[in-house]
């Protein structure tokens, strides 16, 4: 069942849908903001020439636009909030929010990535880490723009565990016969005992594990080397949908 929807035909972003901030909590709103378009049925992420870097003390000058389906934190100065690595304090308090954190769920996204050398884009699932062993990842696709080509492109997929005891590093690098420059559907198909991954409908693997709270969405581009190649760096996605699958 069609439970989460967007294909970005609006001319504003659906905030009732997504959080236009990338962990807003540990770097501020401000600098968590992420630069975007909408416009003939796509929604197009962007890394901007002026853009400043997202948190240069913790992450240098990575620079992030993104946008999520949940949020929250502790208070200022704590350590208590989502994806905290590193050391990591919260700068500016978040109040809990969950438009979209399923707990299993088929997850769709139609989107081109960019053959930039120095940026990467990705859909991922984090943990809403209400507890902090609630903490895995699900990454439904990720790509670097060293990996794309004309003929071929490497999609990274998997899962991580972060603070969950209970599952165990299992991601892997796949190379598949596609232009990522091009549209493609990239999918996880998420029950109670595995995920299976899938590109343009094809089966590509399985991870026989599967976090069980649930799991807020992450989709964005990265720049990891300012100043070069042209600007502005584009994610462009078509879609994001989401399926119910199993108990929730």
């Amino acid at each position: 069942m069609l439970e989460f929807e967007d294909d970005f035909d609006g001319e504003h972003l659906d905030e009732t849908k997504w959080i236009p901030y990338y962990l807003p909590q540990w770097s501020g709103r401000e600098a968590a903001r992420a630069r975007h378009r909408l416009g003939g049925g796509l929604l197009r992420l962007r890394v901007e020439e002026d853009q400043p870097p997202w948190n240069p003390e913790a992450e240098g000058e990575l620079r992030v636009s993104s946008l999520q389906t949940g949020v929250f934190s502790g208070p200022v100065g704590s350590a208590v909030g989502q994806h905290g690595r590193g050391g990591l304090v919260v700068r500016e308090e978040q109040a809990a929010r969950r438009l979209y954190t399923p707990q299993y769920a088929r997850i769709e996204m139609r989107a081109k990535a960019l053959d930039d050398p120095d940026s990467m884009v990705a859909l991922w699932m984090i943990g809403y880490e209400d507890a902090p062993e609630r903490s895995a990842e699900i990454c439904v696709a990720e790509i670097f723009g060293k990996d794309v080509g004309p003929d071929s492109a490497r999609v990274g997929m998997g899962v991580h565990p972060f603070g969950d005891p209970s599952i165990t590093d299992d991601f892997t690098v796949e190379e598949l016969p596609i232009d990522a420059r091009e549209f493609h559907v990239y999918a996880a198909d998420w029950t109670p005992e595995q995920v299976s991954f899938e590109v343009d409908g094809r089966h590509v693997r399985t991870v026989r594990q599967s976090p069980a709270y649930p799991m807020q969405l992450m989709l964005g581009v990265y720049e990891f080397r300012p100043g070069s190649g042209t600007y502005p760096k584009e994610f462009t996605v078509d879609y994001v949908r989401g399926y119910a699958r199993g108990p929730r």
